[in-house]
């Protein structure tokens, strides 16, 4: 059974969602500017409703505004009894974010983080490739050219908090200390960063994001005392030398290398399926409120180290 969706927000992702949710679901649209709303409502094949309607009409909210915007939407859809789902991040501050998830605890919602990844088909293979791996070091790349979208915000709380949650997601630990360097390059916002990060057990990593990149490139390299692990996210490969791998290696011996894929799903609507499921009470669930606030702490904690002092 599905239930009933609105979704706020008729902007990039605003737009992806009511179209994922067209059929299943769908209660409606809002969007401040009432000419965008209806030309995504009329391509859904859904009504573009004010906003008080829209919550009246839900079950449960997927926000899709500016970051700006975030707290004071999600409290109204959970003061209103509404389950949310909000885009990443959860919210302009950590206060903020406290607050949100204090709501949802008080009200027994749920409350989930647009944090995407953590539903794809390549995520999913790769945390079960590491489980009971001791990851020593980790590097992330997330690049790609410049698109006019989402400069709202830095490219950390825009591309590089995915992989910000990912190394934590991958290694269970924290932050411990921070080191970042980056700068503006098109926009008002910091378009390319590098983040040298230390986690409460010891792993090193270091992530890379730009929008500003001659061509998109996703990948990431895990090494620990078990071999190493290199993934590709565009060539839907994943690659590790360990002791036993499937192709014996001539220098080495015992060991060997082993390459595995992934079927591509959609990852907007196995997200959609975890929020369904997240409602009918199964729990726990991925990129609840405390991931998005963990992802959320790392990501300012990045923009802090871009503009300290050299």
């Amino acid at each position: 059974m599905n239930p009933r969706i609105g979704v706020i927000g008729a902007g990039h992702f605003g737009r992806f969602h009511t179209l994922k949710l067209k059929g299943r679901g769908l209660s409606g649209l809002h969007d401040p500017d009432p000419s965008r709303a209806a030309l995504v409502a009329a391509e859904a094949g859904t009504e573009a409703l004010a906003l008080d309607a829209l919550i009246e009409r839900s079950e449960a909210l997927i926000i899709a505004a500016p970051t700006p915007y975030h707290f004071a939407l999600a409290s109204r859809a959970l003061e209103a009894g509404r389950h949310v789902l909000v885009e990443k991040p959860i919210a302009a501050t950590l206060e903020e974010a406290d607050a949100l998830i204090a709501l949802a605890a008080r009200k027994g919602l749920v409350l989930m983080v647009g944090q995407i990844e953590r539903h794809s088909a390549a995520i999913r293979t790769l945390r079960a490739e590491c489980a009971g791996r001791r990851l020593r070091a980790l590097e992330a790349v997330r690049v790609a050219s410049f698109r006019p979208r989402s400069l709202d915000v830095s490219v950390v709380l825009d591309l590089m908090i995915h992989d910000l949650d990912l190394v934590m997601a991958l290694t269970g630990a924290d932050l411990a200390e921070v080191q970042a360097v980056g700068g503006r390059a098109v926009s008002e916002q910091t378009d390319w960063a590098v983040a040298h990060l230390l986690l409460t057990d010891g792993t090193r990593a270091t992530v890379t994001a730009s929008r500003i990149a001659v061509g998109l490139e996703r990948r990431l390299r895990a090494l620990g005392p078990e071999g190493e692990l290199r993934v590709d996210f565009l060539a839907r490969t994943l690659d590790f030398v360990a002791p036993g791998g499937a192709e014996p290696m001539e220098h080495l011996p015992g060991w060997g290398t082993t390459r595995r894929s992934w079927v591509e799903h959609d990852s907007l609507e196995a997200e959609h399926d975890a929020l369904r499921a997240a409602i009918a009470g199964a729990r726990p669930y991925e990129a609840d409120g405390a991931a998005g606030r963990a992802a959320l702490d790392a990501a300012l904690r990045v923009e802090a180290a871009l503009s300290a002092p050299a």
